[in-house]
């Protein structure tokens, strides 16, 4: 791709990320993650508490890029047919015609995706892993751009079905939200006011999927040298033989991170390279990616727990055992 055409491609994300962050204040982080999934071709699980603009965030994507967007609320009664569609019988032709379901959007939001059952969350995740929904005796495609967003609630636990560890290792990332700061804060209170005295105007999009699809092609391309690709492998091999690093560290870890691990973090890191403005991979953008890369693949025991130890304390001893080749 020439250079001319990549610095255009960049400048429009750029612009994305700025107008996303207008409008989501306070939570930069979660922006450029969304960015990044959206890039490197994957899904995004998001865990905060609630009334963190989680919503608002994929709302505002969706109304900035070329594309349809459907919110899911995940409830226990909700069933397979209400996310995928069903066949409707048309008694003036006498035949079945297929009704698609929500997950027919190029941007999906599936909120509190842990409140519903299995199955409801095995025909998500089968869109998102496969790329097809199977309806019947069916399999329907997915649309080329197709981007999950499930949201985990934190706090309430109660009547939820928790995802299974190898279904959560579908999402690329994991992303922990926490509430702003206080200067973040009043400018929240002071955006809602003056929205709730004017309405905004309409966002038009400013991306289109044949943007959005040359940009995906130029990070596929982004150089990445066989030195991080050892780094990534020995960053993934410590937590499935953490043995060989620190005998304390093998004390914490039951399961290390699956071959997803390895690919999800070398394409969050060349698509943070490149929304950087980079011509190659290095080591700092592959340490700014894989704590949300391990957090929901690291399975800790009983003693991590008993201590108070998370997946992120794992990854941050990780990185200072795995030398930076």
């Amino acid at each position: 791709m020439a250079k001319d055409s990549e610095d255009s491609l960049l400048h429009k994300f750029k612009a994305l990320q700025t107008a996303i962050n207008k409008q989501i204040l306070g939570q930069p982080q979660l922006v450029e993650r969304m960015l990044l999934v959206l890039l490197a071709n994957g899904h995004i699980l998001v865990e905060g508490p609630p009334g963190l603009a989680k919503t608002k965030a994929i709302k505002t994507l969706a109304e900035l890029i070329e594309g349809s967007f459907h919110r899911i609320q995940f409830t226990p009664d909700l069933l397979p047919s209400d996310i995928t569609g069903t066949d409707i019988y048309r008694p003036e032709t006498g035949e079945f015609t297929f009704q698609s379901g929500p997950i027919f959007h190029n941007l999906l939001l599936a909120d509190e995706i842990n409140r519903a059952p299995a199955k409801v969350q095995a025909a998500l995740l089968e869109a998102m892993a496969e790329g097809q929904v199977s309806v019947g005796q069916r399999s329907l495609p997915m649309e080329p751009l197709f981007m999950v967003m499930a949201t985990q609630n934190p706090l309430e636990q109660e009547g939820t079905y928790p995802l299974p560890e190898a279904q959560l290792d579908r999402f690329m990332l994991h992303v922990s939200v926490d509430y702003p700061q206080a200067e973040h804060e009043k400018q929240i209170l002071e955006l809602v006011e003056c929205e709730a005295i004017s309405a905004p105007p309409l966002a038009h999009p400013t991306l289109s999927q044949d943007d959005l699809f040359s940009a995906r092609k130029s990070v596929l391309s982004l150089h990445l040298a066989d030195a991080i690709k050892d780094y990534m492998v020995q960053l993934v091999v410590a937590t499935r033989q953490p043995e060989n690093y620190d005998p304390e560290l093998a004390k914490l870890i039951a399961v290390g991170v699956s071959p997803r691990a390895t690919i999800a973090l070398s394409a969050c890191a060349k698509a943070h390279a490149w929304i950087a403005g980079q011509e190659f991979v290095t080591p700092d953008n592959v340490q700014a990616v894989i704590h949300d890369v391990f957090r929901h693949r690291l399975i800790l025991n009983f003693e991590a727990d008993a201590q108070g130890i998370d997946a992120d304390q794992i990854t941050d001893r990780i990185l200072q055992l795995v030398p930076v080749t």
